[in-house]
Protein backbone atom coordinates (compact mmCIF):
# COMPACT_ATOMS: atom_id res chain seq x y z
CA UNK A 1 0.00 0.00 0.00
CA UNK A 2 0.89 3.38 -0.96
CA UNK A 3 2.22 6.02 2.13
CA UNK A 4 0.94 9.22 2.33
CA UNK A 5 4.37 10.64 1.20
CA UNK A 6 4.62 8.42 -1.36
CA UNK A 7 0.97 9.64 -3.01
CA UNK A 8 1.99 13.29 -2.60
CA UNK A 9 4.92 13.16 -4.61
CA UNK A 10 3.18 11.62 -6.86
CA UNK A 11 0.52 14.17 -7.54
CA UNK A 12 2.90 16.70 -7.63
CA UNK A 13 5.01 14.74 -10.33
CA UNK A 14 1.28 14.42 -12.29
CA UNK A 15 0.98 18.60 -11.36
CA UNK A 16 4.62 19.04 -12.69
CA UNK A 17 3.42 17.07 -16.14
CA UNK A 18 0.14 18.78 -16.56
CA UNK A 19 1.29 22.40 -16.10
CA UNK A 20 4.08 21.87 -18.54
CA UNK A 21 0.93 20.80 -21.04
CA UNK A 22 0.72 17.14 -20.96
CA UNK A 23 -2.52 15.48 -20.76
CA UNK A 24 -3.61 13.64 -16.93
CA UNK A 25 -4.45 10.41 -18.79
CA UNK A 26 -1.05 10.43 -20.26
CA UNK A 27 0.48 11.31 -17.30
CA UNK A 28 -0.77 9.03 -15.74
CA UNK A 29 -0.25 5.74 -17.92
CA UNK A 30 3.72 6.97 -17.89
CA UNK A 31 3.57 6.36 -13.93
CA UNK A 32 1.42 3.15 -14.21
CA UNK A 33 -1.89 4.87 -12.77
CA UNK A 34 -5.30 5.04 -13.73
CA UNK A 35 -6.54 8.63 -13.56
CA UNK A 36 -9.55 8.00 -11.74
CA UNK A 37 -7.10 6.76 -9.08
CA UNK A 38 -5.50 10.47 -9.05
CA UNK A 39 -8.57 12.35 -8.93
CA UNK A 40 -10.02 10.21 -5.83
CA UNK A 41 -6.29 11.18 -4.29
CA UNK A 42 -6.75 14.02 -4.52
CA UNK A 43 -10.56 14.04 -3.18
CA UNK A 44 -9.41 12.07 0.09
CA UNK A 45 -7.03 14.66 0.92
CA UNK A 46 -9.64 17.64 0.64
CA UNK A 47 -12.34 15.20 2.64
CA UNK A 48 -13.46 16.65 5.81
CA UNK A 49 -16.52 15.98 8.30
CA UNK A 50 -19.12 18.82 7.21
CA UNK A 51 -21.87 17.70 9.62
CA UNK A 52 -23.39 20.20 11.58
CA UNK A 53 -22.41 19.95 15.34
CA UNK A 54 -20.04 16.61 14.35
CA UNK A 55 -17.48 17.36 16.84
CA UNK A 56 -20.51 17.86 19.44
CA UNK A 57 -20.19 15.86 22.60
CA UNK A 58 -23.28 13.60 23.34
CA UNK A 59 -25.55 15.21 25.69
CA UNK A 60 -26.00 11.74 27.61
CA UNK A 61 -22.30 11.05 28.27
CA UNK A 62 -21.55 10.30 31.73
CA UNK A 63 -18.26 12.64 33.28
CA UNK A 64 -14.86 11.67 34.46
CA UNK A 65 -16.02 12.06 37.82
CA UNK A 66 -19.58 9.70 37.77
CA UNK A 67 -17.08 7.25 35.51
CA UNK A 68 -14.41 6.87 38.66
CA UNK A 69 -17.64 6.86 40.73
CA UNK A 70 -19.04 3.76 39.07
CA UNK A 71 -15.28 2.11 38.77
CA UNK A 72 -14.79 2.86 42.61
CA UNK A 73 -17.94 0.72 43.08
CA UNK A 74 -17.52 -2.25 40.43
CA UNK A 75 -14.17 -2.77 41.90
CA UNK A 76 -15.52 -1.97 46.17
CA UNK A 77 -15.20 -5.69 48.43
CA UNK A 78 -18.55 -5.09 48.28
CA UNK A 79 -19.50 -6.22 44.47
CA UNK A 80 -15.85 -6.92 43.04
CA UNK A 81 -17.43 -10.62 42.45
CA UNK A 82 -20.66 -9.86 40.87
CA UNK A 83 -21.46 -9.05 37.06
CA UNK A 84 -23.28 -5.49 36.69
CA UNK A 85 -26.47 -7.59 36.44
CA UNK A 86 -26.24 -8.66 39.71
CA UNK A 87 -25.03 -5.16 41.14
CA UNK A 88 -27.65 -3.23 39.32
CA UNK A 89 -30.15 -4.83 40.90
CA UNK A 90 -28.79 -4.65 43.87
CA UNK A 91 -28.28 -1.00 43.95
CA UNK A 92 -31.61 -0.52 43.00
CA UNK A 93 -33.13 -2.17 46.25
CA UNK A 94 -30.95 0.65 48.10
CA UNK A 95 -32.73 3.26 46.17
CA UNK A 96 -29.35 3.56 44.36
CA UNK A 97 -28.75 4.48 40.16
CA UNK A 98 -25.21 4.90 39.07
CA UNK A 99 -25.65 3.71 35.51
CA UNK A 100 -26.96 0.46 33.27
CA UNK A 101 -25.56 -2.85 33.03
CA UNK A 102 -24.26 -2.11 29.10
CA UNK A 103 -22.48 1.20 30.54
CA UNK A 104 -20.71 -0.70 33.13
CA UNK A 105 -19.90 -3.38 31.05
CA UNK A 106 -18.26 -0.52 29.12
CA UNK A 107 -16.39 0.85 31.53
CA UNK A 108 -14.75 -2.48 32.44
CA UNK A 109 -13.78 -3.08 29.02
CA UNK A 110 -11.96 -0.19 28.59
CA UNK A 111 -9.93 -0.48 31.58
CA UNK A 112 -9.22 -4.42 31.03
CA UNK A 113 -11.05 -5.53 34.07
CA UNK A 114 -13.69 -7.37 32.03
CA UNK A 115 -12.43 -10.84 32.75
CA UNK A 116 -13.82 -13.65 35.70
CA UNK A 117 -15.21 -11.70 38.49
CA UNK A 118 -16.12 -14.69 40.92
CA UNK A 119 -13.51 -14.98 43.46
CA UNK A 120 -13.49 -18.83 42.31
CA UNK A 121 -12.16 -19.87 38.85
CA UNK A 122 -13.64 -23.13 37.10
CA UNK A 123 -11.60 -25.68 38.58
CA UNK A 124 -9.19 -27.80 36.18
CA UNK A 125 -8.98 -31.36 36.20
CA UNK A 126 -5.72 -32.79 35.54
CA UNK A 127 -5.47 -35.66 32.98
CA UNK A 128 -5.58 -39.35 35.58
CA UNK A 129 -2.14 -40.79 35.52
CA UNK A 130 -1.26 -43.15 32.74
CA UNK A 131 -1.74 -46.54 33.81
CA UNK A 132 0.26 -49.66 32.29
CA UNK A 133 -1.06 -53.68 32.34
CA UNK A 134 1.66 -56.13 31.78
CA UNK A 135 -0.32 -59.19 33.06
CA UNK A 136 -3.41 -60.22 34.73
CA UNK A 137 -4.52 -58.10 37.99
CA UNK A 138 -2.43 -55.68 38.12
CA UNK A 139 -5.21 -53.08 36.93
CA UNK A 140 -8.68 -53.01 36.75
CA UNK A 141 -11.17 -50.78 35.74
CA UNK A 142 -15.08 -51.10 36.83
CA UNK A 143 -18.37 -48.80 36.54
CA UNK A 144 -22.24 -49.46 37.08
CA UNK A 145 -24.62 -49.23 34.56
CA UNK A 146 -28.77 -49.20 34.21
CA UNK A 147 -30.58 -52.05 33.70
CA UNK A 148 -34.57 -51.17 32.80
CA UNK A 149 -37.16 -52.92 35.24
CA UNK A 150 -40.54 -53.64 35.21
CA UNK A 151 -41.15 -50.34 36.70
CA UNK A 152 -41.09 -46.77 34.41
CA UNK A 153 -38.17 -44.86 35.83
CA UNK A 154 -36.85 -47.64 37.73
CA UNK A 155 -33.79 -49.62 37.15
CA UNK A 156 -31.41 -52.61 38.43
CA UNK A 157 -28.09 -51.79 38.23
CA UNK A 158 -24.86 -53.56 37.12
CA UNK A 159 -21.78 -53.45 38.60
CA UNK A 160 -18.90 -55.14 36.29
CA UNK A 161 -15.14 -55.36 36.99
CA UNK A 162 -12.80 -56.33 34.26
CA UNK A 163 -8.49 -56.95 34.24
CA UNK A 164 -7.41 -54.32 31.43
CA UNK A 165 -4.85 -56.75 30.27
CA UNK A 166 -7.30 -59.48 29.09
CA UNK A 167 -10.13 -57.95 29.52
CA UNK A 168 -11.52 -60.96 31.63
CA UNK A 169 -14.85 -60.08 33.41
CA UNK A 170 -12.94 -60.77 37.14
CA UNK A 171 -16.13 -60.03 39.21
CA UNK A 172 -20.05 -58.93 38.65
CA UNK A 173 -23.25 -58.02 40.55
CA UNK A 174 -26.53 -56.78 39.67
CA UNK A 175 -28.55 -54.65 42.17
CA UNK A 176 -31.49 -52.64 42.93
CA UNK A 177 -29.65 -49.77 43.83
CA UNK A 178 -26.02 -48.18 43.44
CA UNK A 179 -24.19 -47.95 46.86
CA UNK A 180 -20.60 -48.17 47.69
CA UNK A 181 -20.78 -50.73 50.35
CA UNK A 182 -22.17 -53.22 47.80
CA UNK A 183 -19.36 -51.89 45.72
CA UNK A 184 -16.81 -52.55 48.17
CA UNK A 185 -17.71 -56.16 48.50
CA UNK A 186 -17.80 -56.92 45.40
CA UNK A 187 -14.45 -55.76 44.89
CA UNK A 188 -13.58 -57.81 47.89
CA UNK A 189 -14.65 -60.96 46.37
CA UNK A 190 -13.18 -60.11 43.25
CA UNK A 191 -9.93 -59.70 44.67
CA UNK A 192 -10.25 -63.21 46.82
CA UNK A 193 -11.52 -64.75 43.66
CA UNK A 194 -8.06 -63.98 42.31
CA UNK A 195 -6.04 -64.23 44.79
CA UNK A 196 -4.80 -60.60 44.64
CA UNK A 197 -2.19 -59.53 46.79
CA UNK A 198 -1.68 -56.09 49.02
CA UNK A 199 -0.13 -53.59 46.69
CA UNK A 200 -0.31 -55.77 43.59
CA UNK A 201 -3.58 -54.26 41.94
CA UNK A 202 -4.44 -50.15 40.54
CA UNK A 203 -8.79 -49.94 39.61
CA UNK A 204 -9.68 -47.44 37.95
CA UNK A 205 -13.22 -46.10 37.73
CA UNK A 206 -15.24 -42.91 37.32
CA UNK A 207 -16.31 -40.39 40.22
CA UNK A 208 -19.76 -41.81 41.01
CA UNK A 209 -20.51 -41.81 44.73
CA UNK A 210 -20.20 -45.51 45.06
CA UNK A 211 -16.44 -45.32 43.30
CA UNK A 212 -15.55 -42.89 46.10
CA UNK A 213 -18.14 -43.66 49.15
CA UNK A 214 -16.45 -43.64 52.40
CA UNK A 215 -17.02 -47.74 52.89
CA UNK A 216 -16.07 -48.41 49.50
CA UNK A 217 -12.46 -46.25 49.91
CA UNK A 218 -11.75 -47.98 53.28
CA UNK A 219 -12.62 -51.41 51.87
CA UNK A 220 -9.94 -50.40 49.35
CA UNK A 221 -7.31 -49.55 51.92
CA UNK A 222 -8.41 -52.30 54.03
CA UNK A 223 -7.01 -54.78 50.72
CA UNK A 224 -4.15 -52.79 49.65
CA UNK A 225 -5.60 -51.42 46.62
CA UNK A 226 -5.19 -48.39 44.97
CA UNK A 227 -7.85 -46.55 43.69
CA UNK A 228 -7.67 -44.42 40.02
CA UNK A 229 -10.21 -42.03 39.06
CA UNK A 230 -11.31 -40.43 35.93
CA UNK A 231 -12.05 -36.80 35.61
CA UNK A 232 -15.85 -35.85 36.31
CA UNK A 233 -18.16 -36.42 33.20
CA UNK A 234 -15.31 -37.61 30.94
CA UNK A 235 -16.28 -41.23 29.84
CA UNK A 236 -12.59 -41.50 27.62
CA UNK A 237 -10.90 -41.73 30.75
CA UNK A 238 -12.56 -45.12 31.56
CA UNK A 239 -12.85 -46.34 28.01
CA UNK A 240 -12.75 -50.20 28.51
CA UNK A 241 -15.49 -50.48 30.68
CA UNK A 242 -17.23 -47.78 28.62
CA UNK A 243 -16.57 -50.16 25.21
CA UNK A 244 -17.48 -53.47 27.37
CA UNK A 245 -21.13 -51.87 28.42
CA UNK A 246 -21.59 -51.21 24.36
CA UNK A 247 -21.01 -54.73 23.46
CA UNK A 248 -23.55 -56.12 26.15
CA UNK A 249 -25.79 -53.77 25.18
CA UNK A 250 -25.68 -54.47 21.44
CA UNK A 251 -25.28 -58.03 21.68
CA UNK A 252 -28.11 -59.69 19.28
CA UNK A 253 -29.70 -61.25 22.38
CA UNK A 254 -29.94 -58.54 24.64
CA UNK A 255 -33.53 -57.89 25.32
CA UNK A 256 -36.22 -55.37 23.92
CA UNK A 257 -38.04 -55.54 27.00
CA UNK A 258 -37.47 -55.00 30.42
CA UNK A 259 -35.97 -57.76 32.81
CA UNK A 260 -39.41 -58.61 34.66
CA UNK A 261 -37.11 -59.11 38.14
CA UNK A 262 -33.75 -58.69 39.84
CA UNK A 263 -33.37 -62.55 39.50
CA UNK A 264 -33.74 -62.59 35.51
CA UNK A 265 -31.87 -59.82 34.97
CA UNK A 266 -28.86 -61.72 37.06
CA UNK A 267 -29.53 -64.90 35.02
CA UNK A 268 -29.01 -62.97 31.66
CA UNK A 269 -25.96 -60.93 32.59
CA UNK A 270 -24.48 -64.79 34.02
CA UNK A 271 -25.06 -65.66 30.64
CA UNK A 272 -23.43 -62.66 28.82
CA UNK A 273 -20.56 -62.93 31.23
CA UNK A 274 -20.28 -66.74 30.29
CA UNK A 275 -20.06 -66.11 26.43
CA UNK A 276 -18.10 -63.25 27.26
CA UNK A 277 -14.85 -64.49 29.11
CA UNK A 278 -14.94 -67.96 27.39
CA UNK A 279 -16.52 -67.39 23.87
CA UNK A 280 -15.65 -63.99 22.64
CA UNK A 281 -13.21 -64.05 20.40
CA UNK A 282 -11.72 -60.10 21.21
CA UNK A 283 -10.52 -58.04 18.21
CA UNK A 284 -7.86 -56.30 20.33
CA UNK A 285 -6.45 -60.14 21.73
CA UNK A 286 -5.93 -61.59 18.47
CA UNK A 287 -9.10 -63.31 18.44
CA UNK A 288 -8.85 -65.53 21.44
CA UNK A 289 -10.82 -65.42 24.09
CA UNK A 290 -10.45 -63.03 27.73
CA UNK A 291 -10.33 -66.33 30.13
CA UNK A 292 -7.40 -67.46 27.60
CA UNK A 293 -5.58 -64.35 27.71
CA UNK A 294 -6.03 -64.30 31.75
CA UNK A 295 -4.64 -67.44 31.98
CA UNK A 296 -1.93 -67.41 29.81
CA UNK A 297 -3.34 -70.23 27.04
CA UNK A 298 -3.53 -67.57 24.67
CA UNK A 299 0.30 -67.83 23.88
CA UNK A 300 -0.02 -71.59 22.81
CA UNK A 301 -3.00 -70.58 20.79
CA UNK A 302 -1.56 -67.98 18.88
CA UNK A 303 1.63 -69.95 18.38
CA UNK A 304 -0.39 -72.91 16.98
CA UNK A 305 -1.95 -70.43 14.39
CA UNK A 306 1.54 -68.98 13.47
CA UNK A 307 2.87 -72.72 12.43
CA UNK A 308 -0.30 -73.26 10.47
CA UNK A 309 0.52 -69.97 8.50
CA UNK A 310 3.99 -71.01 8.07
CA UNK A 311 3.40 -74.61 6.64
CA UNK A 312 0.32 -72.75 4.20
CA UNK A 313 3.15 -70.48 2.75
CA UNK A 314 5.53 -73.53 2.38
CA UNK A 315 3.41 -75.62 0.78
CA UNK A 316 2.31 -72.58 -2.15
CA UNK A 317 4.87 -69.96 -1.65
CA UNK A 318 3.63 -68.13 -4.37
CA UNK A 319 0.65 -67.28 -2.57
CA UNK A 320 2.32 -64.89 -0.30
CA UNK A 321 3.90 -61.87 -1.61
CA UNK A 322 5.46 -61.17 2.28
CA UNK A 323 5.26 -62.22 5.64
CA UNK A 324 2.72 -64.19 7.00
CA UNK A 325 0.48 -63.17 9.65
CA UNK A 326 2.42 -63.17 13.42
CA UNK A 327 -0.32 -63.85 15.63
CA UNK A 328 1.08 -61.45 18.17
CA UNK A 329 -1.13 -59.97 21.26
CA UNK A 330 -0.01 -56.94 22.71
CA UNK A 331 2.22 -57.41 25.65
CA UNK A 332 0.72 -54.33 27.60
CA UNK A 333 -1.93 -52.33 27.82
CA UNK A 334 -2.11 -48.43 28.40
CA UNK A 335 -4.79 -47.15 30.10
CA UNK A 336 -5.42 -43.04 29.96
CA UNK A 337 -1.89 -42.89 27.58
CA UNK A 338 -0.04 -39.31 28.09
CA UNK A 339 0.39 -37.53 24.71
CA UNK A 340 3.00 -34.94 24.57
CA UNK A 341 3.04 -34.28 20.71
CA UNK A 342 0.88 -33.41 18.14
CA UNK A 343 1.86 -36.28 16.01
CA UNK A 344 1.30 -38.83 18.36
CA UNK A 345 -2.54 -37.23 18.94
CA UNK A 346 -3.52 -37.08 15.45
CA UNK A 347 -1.95 -40.75 14.99
CA UNK A 348 -4.42 -41.69 17.75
Amino acid sequence: MISPQEKGHVLTLIDEACQAGARLSQACKTLGLNPRTVQRWRKSDALEDKRKESSRTPENKISEMERQTILNVLNSPEYRNKTPHQIVADLADQDRYLASETTMYRILKEKGLNTHRHSSSPKKHQKPQELTATAPNQIWTWDITYLPSPVKGMFFYLYMVMDLYSRKIVAWQVHNREDSTLAGALIQEGCYQEGVSRGQLVLHSDNGSPMKGATMLATLQQLGVMPSFSRPSVSNDNPYSESLYKTLKYRPWYPHRPFQSLSKAREWVEGFVRWYNFGHLHSKLEYVTPNDRHTGQDKAILEQRRSVYQRAKLNHPERWSGQTRQWVAPSEVVLNKQRTSKSEKIAA
